[in-house]
C-alpha cells in the first residue's frame, strides 16, 4: 500500500500562513490537494500538520473538504511522518511538501512507478534537480522511514524527514529521477510572496479554461509570456534545507 502525506502548517517563516492564502478565491492548500487527488498510484492520502494551535485552521479546513489530517509535533517532522504513517501501516510513503500548488500528478506516478520498477529504498526527482522547483516528489519505504525515525540526530534530519535517508547511498538503494530537458531554474514552488503572485498568475490564466491543467500547459503559457520565467528567479532553491544544515555544521563546529 502506499500512502501520500502531504505536510504543511501556518507558521512557514518566510511566508506565514502561506497555505491558507487564496488562489482564485479559495486557499492553495485546496488547489494542491485538487492536483493530488488525481494521483493514480497513491492508494491513501492524508495532511499532516502540527498540534500547534496555529495550525487549527489546517486542521479545520480538512474537515470542511473531508480530507484526513493527522496532527503531530511542530518541528520534528520526521516524527511527524512516523506517527502519522502508523495510522495506515503502509509499504510505501510518497512525501509531498504544502508549497507545491502547481503539484503534477502524472509526474508524481511517473516517479512512483520508476521507484517500483527499480527496487529502490528512496527515489525522488530533486536529488539532481531537473523539474522545476515545486514539482518535487519522493517515495520510500516505511522501513526506512523508521530507521530514519530511530537514528536521525541532527536537527535538519528531524525538519526535513528524508536526509538521513537520501544522503546514504552506502546503506539505501537511491534512484534519482530526471527529466529529458533541464527545467530546473523555474521556480513553482511557494516560499516568498513573488512565488505566491507568479503561481496566481498561472492559476488566473489557466485554470478558468481547464482546472486539470498539466505542466506542458503551464510550460506553453511562459513561452506565450517569457516574462513569468524570471519573475521569482531571485530565489535560492531548497532555502530551507540549506539553513538547517548550516546550523548543525555550525553546531558541530562549536561542540569540537
Amino acid at each position: 500500500m502506499i500512502l501520500g502525506i502531504l505536510q504543511a502548517r501556518v507558521s512557514s517563516s518566510r511566508l506565514p500562513g502561506k497555505v491558507l492564502k487564496p488562489i482564485l478565491g479559495v486557499p492553495m492548500l485546496v488547489r494542491q490537494i485538487e492536483r493530488l487527488q488525481r494521483v493514480k498510484l497513491m492508494d491513501c492520502f492524508l495532511v499532516a500538520t502540527s498540534k500547534d494551535v496555529t495550525d487549527d485552521a489546517i486542521a479545520n479546513l480538512c474537515r470542511e473538504i473531508d480530507v484526513e489530517c493527522y496532527r503531530g509535533k511542530l518541528d520534528d517532522v520526521l516524527d511527524r511522518f512516523r506517527e502519522a504513517a502508523k495510522l495506515h501501516s503502509p509499504n510505501h510513503i510518497i512525501r509531498l511538501t504544502g508549497d507545491c500548488p502547481l503539484a503534477d500528478a502524472k509526474l508524481i506516478d511517473e516517479v512512483v512507478e520508476f521507484y517500483l520498477s527499480g527496487n529502490f529504498d528512496y527515489a525522488s526527482n530533486s536529488l539532481e534537480p531537473s523539474y522545476p522547483d515545486g514539482l518535487d516528489v519522493e517515495i520510500f519505504r516505511l522501513t526506512c522511514l523508521e530507521e530514519a525515525w530511530q537514528e536521525a540526530k541532527l536537527s535538519s534530519q528531524r525538519e526535513h524527514v528524508t536526509p538521513f535517508i537520501n544522503q546514504q547511498p552506502q546503506r539505501y538503494k537511491i534512484g534519482s529521477y530526471k527529466s529529458d530537458i533541464n527545467l530546473s531554474y523555474l521556480r513553482w514552488t511557494v516560499d516568498e510572496i513573488l512565488d505566491f503572485e507568479l503561481v496566481t498568475k498561472i492559476y488566473a490564466a489557466l485554470y478558468p479554461r481547464s482546472p486539470e491543467f498539466i505542466t506542458e500547459d503551464i510550460l506553453a503559457l511562459l513561452d506565450e509570456k517569457p516574462e513569468l520565467k524570471t519573475f521569482n528567479i531571485c530565489y535560492q532553491r531548497n532555502e530551507g534545507l540549506q539553513k538547517s544544515l548550516l546550523k548543525d555544521n555550525l553546531k558541530q563546529v562549536s561542540e569540537e
